[in-house]
């Protein structure tokens, strides 16, 4: 295992917000994990674990020792009745992961399509997208215990996923708690895709696409043509423009909230949920609150999607995460006066 020191992490996070690591190591697999925490002078720093760095962002040099979670691999590992096991390497960019089960004739991931990251990172975020989150499709996992190097393994129901929620990203404050935050490495993701497949349908978007080309019942490749499509139309890439994709939470509200700004303002953005709440788009609230296309700096609110916070400054003149958490509190403060709802960020704040 080598042993970078003084990194730029400008190119290891898709903002592309400068800044350094004093110390990182590239995690290929349990023995570099263990090699690090070998060494009794790395074993005792605090650890940043970093994925894609597609969900980051970053106000500052990282003063924590940096693992950046290269571990490959893609495989079938099984079945049950129901089900085909499939497995990625925690380093594995998701996208192509998605792709490579469907070219396996295995369904079931399509509606996550391009959403940026690592295998890894996607169940410390629980992602999700067009009616379907990765705890749908989650089977288990593999981690490393940072504190003693042990692998442990973890299903669902002890991943603690919510809302792009985990047990990954919250801290155990006291004995008892089953917090890991800066404890755990994942290696490996384990999904369970459904033998018999039924695509996951019901978003606007779908079925416009749906009735353009007068199709009833998509296939799952038509669905993920279909999604990568609408993905790209609507977000910049962040190999072209820094950004860490949708910036905010869609709120959730209670039907009386809801109908109180429907009152004031008909043309808002919702989703019933089964539980009776109603999701709101955060990015239509913003938009109503004028930020699309404005600016703190370099950090700026993009201008074909308000949801999505950008580098306006690119390479260059790269954004400060000070910049952009300038911006994101701004946004909060005006949607909060306007509409009464507090905005929650999806990126870890670093």
């Amino acid at each position: 295992m080598f042993i970078e020191r003084n990194v730029s992490l400008q190119p290891l996070n898709s903002f592309g917000i400068a800044a350094r690591a004093a110390l990182l190591a590239r995690v290929r697999g349990e023995a570099d994990a263990r090699a690090v925490l070998a060494d009794a002078e790395m074993a005792a720093l605090p650890k940043f674990v970093l994925g894609g760095g597609s969900n980051i962002v970053l106000t500052g040099d990282v003063k924590h020792m940096v693992l950046k979670v290269e571990v490959p691999g893609r495989r079938v590992v099984g079945e049950t009745e129901r089900h085909h096991i499939v497995e990625a390497g925690a380093g594995e960019t998701w996208h192509d992961f998605v792709t490579w089960t469907l070219d396996q004739g295995l369904p079931g991931l399509e509606n996550l399509a391009l959403i940026p990251g690592t295998v890894g990172a996607s169940p410390v975020q629980n992602i999700g997208a067009y009616g379907v989150e990765l705890q749908d499709r989650f089977h288990e996992l593999d981690a490393i215990d940072l504190h003693t190097g042990e692998v442990f393994t973890l299903d669902a129901a002890q991943c603690g996923f919510g809302y792009r929620d985990s047990v990954f990203k919250h801290v155990a404050r006291q004995e008892g708690d089953f917090g890991l935050a800066g404890r755990a490495l994942i290696l490996r993701v384990r999904f369970a895709l459904p033998k018999a497949w039924q695509p996951v349908l019901g978003y606007l978007d779908i079925e416009r696409r749906m009735a353009e080309e007068g199709v009833a019942v998509p296939s799952a490749r038509q669905l993920y043509d279909w999604i990568v499509a609408i993905r790209r139309a609507k977000l910049p890439d962040p190999a072209v423009i820094g950004n860490a994709g949708s910036f905010f939470k869609n709120p959730t509200v209670t039907p009386e909230q809801c109908a109180d700004i429907i009152g004031r303002d008909p043309k808002v953005v919702h989703y019933p949920m089964p539980d009776g709440s109603v999701k709101l788009a955060a990015g239509w609230l913003i938009d109503a609150c004028g930020w699309r296309g404005k600016r703190v700096g370099n950090a700026g609110v993009y201008d074909k999607q308000a949801l999505v916070l950008v580098n306006a400054g690119g390479a260059q003149a790269p954004a400060t995460g000070g910049e952009v958490m300038t911006l994101a509190k701004a946004i909060q403060t005006s949607v909060y006066e306007r509409f009464g709802i507090r905005l929650e960020p999806e990126p870890m704040v670093v």
